[in-house]
């Protein structure tokens, strides 16, 4: 049901009306938080997103309290009010926020909700769970402790065996912010200088050349150099992509669903004298962020809005000599910087990614010259969309080879696949194929 925003602004029924967007209606919470934070600024907008996203991260332990402290569900209108107080009782046992603020706000935000005749029962609820002391009984059953989908939980520890709960404590871990510095604008040292007159602690990666990781979160906005397009935000799984792919001087390169841009900008940065680079994706509202950022950090791709499976309406015939085709998933690596896509995504999902993974690398592969690179990348840590795809992909494709990307890619279980957390990486899966010029 859709119910619309408060018509007065209050900081806990809005982020109320967040939590109901996204579990009842299927709304990403960027999409929500987005209609929200125009009404706040600094802080409450902080605050906001950090008791939405918290809320996210405790769902199936804050649902068995609430089972436990109402009688019957809320119906109709009335169901945002429950979604009110599992804020509410996320606030007593997890957040900052004293127990007397918590229950006292929470009970006012409900009449900025259609509530006020149940502000009563808000109270009652939010009261009896601090007499009960709920928050501090031992939660004996470690699904609902890991905050995760039963499917997915079931999912994780069937894919990793030997270490699943590091998986899932480091699914349920804040990401660091990390920043790859756009090395046609500025050199990393010439930017870490200015980071560090402003005092902004960070540290760096060995592994990633241009990669700086800040130690606290920040306006991103007010970092040193944005306007002039010094850098970037993205992770530092994401970019291996552009390293991985290697593009050469006068490569005509192809970045299918190209969207938000990052790994499109990347690819001008680690190879200037590229020939070309055409970046498609088929969410236009997506694509114009692609088009900001590639203006901020002043690249010049061809941007196209095009469907990867209908290259007849966006190709013009002229083969590629490298491929990065960052494939839609289920984003089950990134869960730890996105709570929302737990509760977004649905076991059923992952059948239907995996074809649609499937026909996509065909198509890519049509496209790609003899001798060519295709670089398959996902946000995902599933085997069905990682490497039993890219197995099961060699195994019908005679033209296709694996170049290993690590000593133990192997044909058998081609790719790399990183966990959440590994070198405070998100999750990601990369796989990089050549096609035989015989």
């Amino acid at each position: 049901m859709t119910i619309p925003l408060p018509r007065q602004k209050n900081l806990r029924a809005d982020t109320a009306w967040v939590i109901y967007q996204i579990l009842e209606n299927g709304k990403s919470s960027r999409e929500c938080l987005a209609k929200v934070q125009r009404r706040y600024q600094g802080k409450d907008n902080a605050w906001i997103q950090e008791m939405s996203l918290g809320v996210m991260r405790q769902l199936p332990l804050l649902q068995t309290w609430l089972r436990q402290l109402l009688d019957k569900p809320l119906k109709g209108n009335k169901k945002v009010l429950e979604h009110l107080i599992l804020l509410g009782l996320y606030q007593i046992a997890f957040s900052r926020v004293s127990s007397h603020a918590a229950v006292s706000e929470t009970v006012n935000a409900a009449s900025y909700l259609g509530g006020m005749q149940l502000k009563g029962l808000v109270n009652a609820i939010l009261r009896n769970f601090e007499r009960q002391a709920l928050a501090t009984q031992p939660v004996e059953d470690p699904i609902i402790a890991s905050g995760l989908p039963k499917w997915f939980y079931k999912r994780v520890v069937a894919a990793y065996p030997d270490h699943y709960e590091s998986v899932v404590e480091q699914t349920n871990a804040q990401a660091p912010i990390w920043l790859r510095v756009n090395t046609c604008q500025v050199s990393r040292e010439t930017f870490c200088e200015a980071l560090t007159q402003q005092d902004i602690a960070f540290s760096l990666s060995e592994q990633h050349p241009q990669a700086v990781i800040l130690v606290k979160r920040q306006d991103i906005t007010a970092l040193p150099g944005y306007e002039k397009g010094w850098f970037a935000v993205q992770d530092g799984a994401a970019q291996l992509a552009a390293q991985y792919l290697a593009p050469q001087p006068n490569d005509r390169v192809l970045d299918c669903c190209a969207a938000p841009g990052g790994k499109t900008g990347h690819i001008f940065e680690i190879q200037p004298a590229i020939g070309s680079c055409l970046a498609i994706d088929s969410d236009a509202i997506r694509l114009e962020r692609v088009k900001e950022n590639m203006t901020r950090l002043q690249h010049k791709p061809e941007i196209k809005i095009g469907d990867a499976l209908r290259p007849d309406q966006w190709w013009d015939g002229q083969l590629f000599d490298r491929i990065l085709l960052d494939a839609p998933c289920s984003a089950t690596g990134v869960i730890r910087r996105h709570p929302d896509i737990r509760w977004l995504r649905k076991s059923t999902d992952i059948a239907a990614l995996g074809a649609l993974q499937s026909e996509i690398m065909d198509v890519m592969w049509s496209l790609l010259k003899p001798g060519g690179t295709l670089l398959y990348a996902t946000c995902s840590i599933l085997p069905e969309e990682n490497h039993q795809q890219v197995a099961a992909f060699l195994a019908r494709t005679e033209d296709a080879e694996l170049s290993s990307l690590t000593e133990t890619d192997t044909t058998e279980k081609p790719g790399r696949q990183i966990l959440p957390g590994e070198q405070q990486m998100d999750g990601f899966y990369y796989a990089r194929l050549i096609k035989s010029s015989h």
